[in-house]
């Protein structure tokens, strides 16, 4: 029976503090709220300009440029598909026009041999782990409020 109600006792307590984490996560810090309205129940009590979003157009525009290489105003079979032509040249090892299977696969192969630590041609879980891709994640700005 204590052994129930030991129990009972730890889960409200482990929902209390879980609470009392909530709510300090949930909360702003005191010094990003700005109070410039008299009334802070007013929807104008914390003006915060909203950050500029990047448009489809905009997004569709950089890539645009990226591709018109000449900065003619149109895309060129040429530029289109001169990234292409740069990783057929780079994978090409032999130079013959032509991407054989290992040619094509050099990167891929590359990678499992590095990962297959103890060179028995299987990757365990720990060896299929180091093969995973890393991406770079953009490291959200600080907001800042503007002084009036």
């Amino acid at each position: 029976m204590w052994r129930f109600l030991a129990g009972v006792g730890c889960a409200l307590l482990l929902v209390g503090g879980g609470m009392l984490i909530w709510q300090g996560i949930a909360q702003p810090p005191r010094s990003a709220v700005i109070n410039t309205a008299p009334s802070p129940t007013a929807p104008e009590a914390n003006p915060l300009p909203e950050p500029p979003q990047a448009t489809e157009a905009t997004k569709e525009q950089r890539r645009f440029n990226r591709y018109d290489h000449d900065r003619n105003g149109v895309v060129s079979a040429e530029e289109y598909l001169a990234a292409r032509h740069k990783a057929f040249i780079k994978l090409d090892a032999n130079k013959d026009g032509k991407l054989s299977f290992d040619e094509w696969a050099v990167k891929a192969k590359t990678k499992f041999a590095d990962a297959d630590a103890d060179h028995n041609v299987v990757l365990t879980p720990a060896e299929f782990a180091t093969t995973r891709v890393v991406r770079k994640v953009a490291k959200p700005q600080p907001c800042v409020p503007e002084a009036d």
